[in-house]
């Protein structure tokens, strides 16, 4: 046993211990990429199922159809009338085609500015109360006047209607069902949602007249094109990340795709063998639109509720029609009258990679995970490192009597380390505050200024630093490792909330874990290099090149989601991401002084 600890003690004082953490960190990087690669393997993956037997997809025989078809067909002649009419003028055709039905109608206005833009408009919904039901649950059927790209809803706007009007005749309802109307696919449906949970901001958003109960589930359709259609397309990504539970859309691809017939599609993916590059492609288009977290339909503003929504959208050249799509709704809405209570046996963290392939939150997690454990694990390293005695100049023939002596540590210089990443953390708010606050027109020029004085501003504060206060080797490790243990630390965090957005600013960040100070000007502009090209603006700039967009509109999308659906991507970026790159910006800048020139001194004796 003594000999044990006393090979213990002197693996612990042995230098070649702190040559293992860099390799460690490279390799948890490595592991947690190709792992995120392997996920679309059948050993990886998982078939779909339904967990909630009370759903009973597919079940039912469903009745819409026949004489519905030419009340769609008068409907869709009132709609197209209303085309290029305000928004006030639409309500009140629509409001008296509604109240038409019997149904009991309400309005309400709101008020949102981003971006120097107002975004106003005004929400109409009636509640269809359950004949079976006591007003405690409610199942939302949305049809949005404008989709997420601005064209009119005009074929999904008549499709609701035509519902409704069928909906009223029946009496198996057990829930109420709420028609809601808005004029757009964003801010109307964020307004009600939130006005309907009494969350909203009383001086924007008004209040509704009339309520329900708990609302169960949101169905949105979004129905523009004017010829008959293939298959299904479901959106589900919501605001920041938030899924909805996985039985709601196994559910729509077991009534669409099993009992209608229809195909289905996910992610844009209008051609799915479900073979591997299909797989992986479809996951990582879903977590891209993941980590943005902006919303991507109707829907989006119901699931941070805990209201679990998704969006429809025919496409392809087939022989479905407008009823064929009802029939869908209808059976889905049936399957939600089924519930006793909220959906909650399937899962809330997944990604999916085809119709009936999904990988679970405990399979895909570890990835991300071992992305931001290297931050922690070079973080622990740069500070036992920064920990280490100065390296004597005397002889190393009494080698024997040190091996016995306790390890020594010299004692750590805090201040100007933790000043720097205090400091870099505070201006982290003002490019969070300028791009959410300016106006629309000057994103473009402030964006590009502000790329120019991130690539200078870190050469400046890395010159005062070293004028000031010359620091040494030490309180430089300090630095990195500090701003690499927060990074760290956020990013597991945020892996079980948007495990997404975690593993792309981990991947972006992972140069961070390897740059160090240098006395050699070209290592250090090499590593300065290195670091700007993978900056945010720079990854920005990058990205909206390659999405053949302008980075004003990327920025006002960003803008318009942190005022309106509270989007904190950009929080997560400038807050998070941005810091640790200015401290790794002025590591790699630094100059060492007197650590550096003692080392020399030794390795001359």
């Amino acid at each position: 046993m003594p000999r044990l600890l006393s090979s213990a003690l002197a693996l612990r004082r042995d230098p070649r211990i702190l040559k293992i953490p860099p390799y460690l960190s490279l390799l948890c990087i490595l592991v947690g990429a190709v792992w995120l690669f392997l996920l679309p393997l059948n050993e990886y993956s998982r078939r779909t199922y339904i967990s909630e037997n009370a759903l009973l997809p597919g079940q039912v025989h469903t009745y819409f159809g026949g004489s519905d078809q030419n009340v769609l067909r008068a409907y869709k002649q009132e709609v197209n009338t209303l085309v290029g009419k305000s928004n006030v003028e639409i309500n009140d055709k629509l409001e008296s085609i509604v109240r038409g039905l019997g149904l009991k109608t309400a309005r309400q206005k709101f008020m949102f500015h981003a971006a120097g833009r107002t975004f106003e408009g005004e929400n109409l919904y009636a509640i269809l109360q359950a004949p079976r039901g006591d007003a405690t649950e409610a199942i939302v059927l949305v049809a949005a006047w404008e989709n997420v790209k601005h064209e009119v809803n005009k074929n999904g706007v008549p499709l609701v209607l035509t519902l409704a009007r069928y909906f009223k005749r029946w009496s198996l309802w057990s829930k109420d069902i709420i028609i809601l109307l808005s004029p757009d696919s964003i801010a109307g449906p964020q307004a009600w949602v939130d006005a309907y949970h009494d969350a909203h901001d009383s001086s924007r958003v008004a209040s509704l007249p009339i309520k329900s109960g708990a609302l169960q589930g949101a169905i949105a359709i979004d129905y523009v094109q004017e010829n008959r259609f293939k298959s299904v397309h479901i959106v589900y990504d919501g605001v920041n990340g938030q899924l909805p539970n996985l039985d709601l859309i196994n559910s729509v691809v077991n009534i669409a795709g099993g009992q209608m017939g229809m195909g289905v599609a996910l992610q844009e993916m209008w051609n799915h063998n479900d073979k591997y590059p299909d797989r992986l492609r479809t996951m990582l288009r879903g977590m891209l639109k993941q980590g943005l977290g902006l919303a991507s339909g109707p829907h989006s503003s119901f699931i941070p509720y805990h209201v679990d929504a998704v969006t429809l959208q025919p496409f392809g050249e087939g022989w479905q029609d407008e009823m064929a799509m009802g029939r869908v709704v209808e059976g889905t809405f049936r399957s939600l009258n089924n519930l006793l209570e909220h959906l909650h046996q399937s899962f809330f963290f997944y990604l999916l990679m085809h119709r009936e392939r999904f990988v679970s939150i405990g399979t895909y997690l570890p990835s991300a995970m071992l992305v931001a454990a290297n931050f922690t694990i070079m973080a622990i390293f740069l500070w036992m490192k920064s920990g280490q005695p100065e390296i004597p100049a005397a002889s190393t023939t009494e080698s024997s009597d040190k091996d016995d002596a306790p390890t020594r540590t010299t004692e750590r210089d805090l201040f100007l380390p933790l000043a720097i990443v205090a400091l870099s953390g505070s201006l982290s708010a003002i490019p969070l505050y300028i791009f959410n606050h300016v106006p629309e027109s000057a994103l473009t020029p402030l964006f590009y200024l502000f790329l120019l004085i991130n690539t200078l501003f870190p050469i400046t504060l890395s010159l005062t630093i070293t004028a000031l206060f010359s620091p040494t080797l030490q309180q430089y490790h300090l630095v990195k490792s500090f701003s690499l243990l927060l990074l760290g630390m956020f990013l597991s965090s945020l892996a079980t909330l948007n495990f997404s957005l975690a593993m792309l600013i981990g991947l972006l960040s992972a140069p961070l874990s390897f740059v160090k100070p240098s006395s050699s000007p070209v290592s250090r502009i090499v590593g300065f290099v290195l670091l700007n090209l993978t900056s945010p603006p720079a990854v920005l700039l990058a990205s909206a090149a390659i999405w053949g967009l302008n980075v004003g509109d990327i920025l006002r999308e960003v803008a318009v989601a942190w005022h309106v659906t509270g989007t904190y991507s950009a929080v997560v970026v400038w807050c998070v991401w941005w810091p640790a790159w200015l401290a790794g910006c002025v590591c790699v800048l630094g100059r060492p002084g007197r650590d550096q020139e003692e080392e020399k001194k030794v390795k001359k004796t």
